[in-house]
């Protein structure tokens, strides 16, 4: 059986969401109900707080399941899309950097005239 690890990757990402998620929720439940029996605001019965619990539970423990199933899916690496360049593109980008390179060429004249300029104005003083 071939594995479509792009798929195993999605799916991977995608179930350890939920045990997270699943964590979380878990962790504020148990938060509500120890901030409610702390202010005696409200106290509410153990027979709502503990199937709650355990559904969570259930939950993440699955989640974890399906998350180790898809491990598979971390070896996924991003391929490198190369891109086919066509004639035309090729030849606009040498013509690009042709330009560059004549601009150089002048900038580096320019500063050897003015660097000639430099030595004959300190020779004649």
């Amino acid at each position: 059986m071939k594995k479509d690890l792009t798929l195993y990757q999605r799916k991977y990402d995608l179930y350890r969401h939920h045990a997270w998620a699943g964590s979380i929720l878990l962790s504020v439940l148990l938060a509500i109900r120890v901030f409610l029996q702390i202010t005696g605001f409200k106290d509410i019965p153990d027979i709502i707080i503990l199937p709650l619990g355990v559904i969570l539970v259930i939950y993440i423990l699955v989640s974890l399941g399906f998350t180790y199933k898809y491990r598979s899916g971390l070896i996924v690496e991003q391929k490198i899309v190369q891109k086919i360049e066509t004639p035309e593109e090729a030849f606009k980008k040498q013509k690009i950097s042709a330009k560059i390179e004549k601009e150089r060429l002048k900038l580096e004249k320019k500063k050897a005239k003015a660097e000639v300029k430099k030595i004959k104005k300190s020779t004649k003083k």
